[in-house]
């Protein structure tokens, strides 16, 4: 980490990782699954044509269990992604800084201030975008493989509520902002802690020969 600014090779990891994280929550997004849809063939007349698709495809299987029918899948894999991608990118950073907590000491004053707050403030962006990753991939996968009950009167083919991966590509760049700013007050606040040491140490070593 040179001149108190940190490496710029970790900065452009730290940036890129959570971009590609962002983009894959908002194709989540996108891709979403709903229920799949088909032709009711009662609703077509030789004289008006048909209406159109209906929402909703519930089929029965061999055993007459109760399933929905949804047009992809896919939406898990995004969300899958941008939450492995958002953890790469905070491992990464947490593994340089080591936490904070357990690498160099931090001279005191502003910037290791600025540091912990930055640090515990990423943190909760981070674990709140992943929450909303890896739930929105987890119901998304439910619904579009779910099996159900015998009897479908009360059946409905439910899809993920809009937004949670919306919610999820927001606190990713949120986390990557705030990433940026707490590896950037970190690495001044380790490189002051260094000059200072080294100034006492030749501090001392000129009174030896004073």
């Amino acid at each position: 980490m040179g001149e108190g600014k940190g490496s710029t090779l970790v900065h452009l990891l730290v940036v890129v990782l959570c971009l590609v994280a962002f983009g894959f929550a908002v194709a989540a997004e996108r891709r979403r699954s709903i229920a799949g849809l088909t032709w009711d063939e009662s609703l077509c007349w030789s004289d008006m044509g048909c209406i159109g698709p209906l929402p909703g495809h519930i089929e029965k299987d061999a055993t007459n269990a109760t399933y929905c029918v949804y047009n992809s899948d896919v939406a898990t894999g995004y969300g899958v992604g941008a939450f492995l991608f958002l953890l790469s990118s905070e491992s990464l950073l947490m593994g340089v800084t080591k936490c904070m907590c357990f690498g160099r000491s931090l001279a005191p004053g502003g910037n290791r201030a600025w540091s912990i707050i930055y640090f515990v403030s990423s943190w909760a962006t981070f674990l709140a975008a992943e929450a909303c990753l890896i739930a929105g991939a987890k119901k998304n996968a439910y619904h579009t493989k779910y099996v159900g009950m015998i009897y479908a009167q009360n059946f409905t083919c439910e899809t993920l509520r809009k937004g949670v991966f919306i919610a999820g590509a927001v606190f990713v760049v949120a986390t990557m902002i705030l990433n940026v700013y707490y590896y950037m007050y970190f690495s001044k606040a380790t490189a002051t802690k260094a000059a200072l040491k080294t100034n006492r140490t030749s501090s001392v070593g000129m009174t030896g020969y004073a």
